[in-house]
């Protein structure tokens, strides 16, 4: 079914506002949309926080006679109706859309990311099957890619992993599938676990090899020999005692969601329990890695 948009360029101020009285007069949905390549990375708690230029999308019904509409938000908003364009959005099989975009993708030496509609570049290689769903963390965020190649080039074999903020469990799939025995998967979210265990069932992996909790629920006795938290500087450094607590002696502790000028104060908040490697970089994102002392 085709659809009208009703495409507006917004300040945050005009955001509700103009949100609520679309829904009033009865789009189907309203979208926001970064205008100007500004990154947000780290909200207050509770905080919603949207791009200083953001473009608003409302979607009507085909049918709809946009006219009144227009008039409707210029006469009732209490302030001027910003810059707008009317487009027909044509019919499409947009899932298929969507995955004509979306490829296999290789890590390193032998792993790779593959969604399940495509068949393995590489049949031979270490293929994790996988399609973006609910939780974070596709493969395709260059702190995830980060944490892969460090995956791919370790000798994994009956190893113990804890990944800590596991969105959709990708990191620990692929230490299973790369030899690892045990996976640990901690997330804040149950959405984050339920697709964490989804995507070991995809992969084929015995399910009593992962074990997946909140953080509320998980064991803090437990150690592993290599720890990944890819998550947020933030929550690392306030978690810094915790997480660092989980690696064995001698093992291996892999941080990432952290931008360049974050890594100094990251790695102090772990100095009395790491020794780090010079941090790496890969599109403006940081990974740490370091060993137990």
């Amino acid at each position: 079914m085709p659809w009208i948009q009703l495409v507006i360029d917004v300040i945050p101020a005009q955001s509700e506002p103009l949100e609520d009285r679309l829904l009033e007069l009865g789009a189907a949905s309203v979208t926001y949309q970064d205008k100007a390549d500004q990154p947000i990375y780290e909200p207050l708690p509770g905080e919603t926080p949207l791009w200083n230029q953001t473009t608003l999308t409302a979607m009507f019904d085909a049918q709809t006679d946009i006219t009144p509409i227009i008039e409707s938000l210029k006469s009732d908003l209490g302030f001027d109706l910003p810059k707008y364009k009317v487009e027909i959005l044509e019919d499409k099989d947009w899932v298929r859309e969507w995955m004509k975009d979306y490829h296999a993708i290789c890590f390193g030496e032998r792993l790779w990311i593959c969604p399940s509609w495509q068949d393995p570049p590489e049949p031979k290689a270490v293929n994790l099957m996988l399609d973006p769903g609910l939780a974070f963390g596709s493969g395709t965020h260059p702190t995830t890619a980060l944490c892969m190649r460090w995956l791919d080039g370790q000798e994994l074999t009956d190893k113990t992993i804890i990944d800590y903020g596991c969105g959709s469990g990708v990191l620990a799939v692929a230490a299973l599938l790369l030899g690892a025995r045990t996976a640990h998967c901690v997330d804040i979210d149950p959405q984050a676990l339920v697709a964490t265990l989804d995507n070991a069932n995809r992969n084929k992996l015995d399910l009593a090899s992962i074990h997946t909790a909140i953080p509320k629920d998980f064991d803090t006795s437990i150690t592993a020999e290599v720890v990944i938290a890819n998550i947020l500087a933030t929550p690392l450094i306030e978690l810094s005692e915790l997480i660092a607590s989980l690696v064995q002696p001698n093992g291996d502790l892999i941080l990432s969601g952290i931008l360049p000028q974050q890594a100094d104060m990251v790695m102090q908040a772990y100095a009395q329990w790491i020794n780090f490697e010079p941090p790496l970089e890969d599109d403006g994102w940081i990974r740490l890695t370091g060993k137990k002392q």
